[in-house]
């Protein structure tokens, strides 16, 4: 059950956001296994002025169309959060013209004593998920 937080800039109509949502979400069930009902998505618009994103000194420019994905996890197969990486990429821009340069993607791993769904219990722990 991954967390997703999606930081952007302002200027991105409701319609933009959903698809993006939305294929995220598909490539994360396709490529890292998550059920489908598994979707906790949380998206944060900023002023440009409040988002600073170099390029590391990969020689590429960043847009306007920046996504910074950071994804909260229980352990990933260090192959399946790479296929997810490349399948991304590949969908956000055909699907919805965000260029490759533009996606930052950051795993942050826990385990399963770190969720709790509701009721005040942690679910892996009780045995309530799996």
């Amino acid at each position: 059950m991954p967390f997703l937080r999606f930081d952007l800039i302002e200027g991105w109509s409701d319609g933009e956001v959903q698809k993006l949502l939305d294929v995220t979400h598909e490539v994360l069930v396709e490529t890292l296994h998550v059920p489908a009902r598994d979707r906790y998505q949380v998206v944060h618009l900023h002023p440009r002025s409040r988002v600073v994103a170099f390029d590391t000194g990969l020689g590429f420019e960043r847009t306007e169309r920046l996504v910074i994905l950071q994804l909260t996890s229980r352990p990933r197969e260090r192959a399946l959060k790479v296929e997810f990486y490349r399948v991304l990429a590949e969908r956000l821009s055909s699907v919805c013209g965000i260029a490759p340069t533009d996606l930052v993607i950051n795993f942050v791993i826990n385990d399963d004593e770190d969720w709790s769904f509701g009721l005040g219990r942690a679910q892996f722990l009780t045995g309530e998920l799996h």
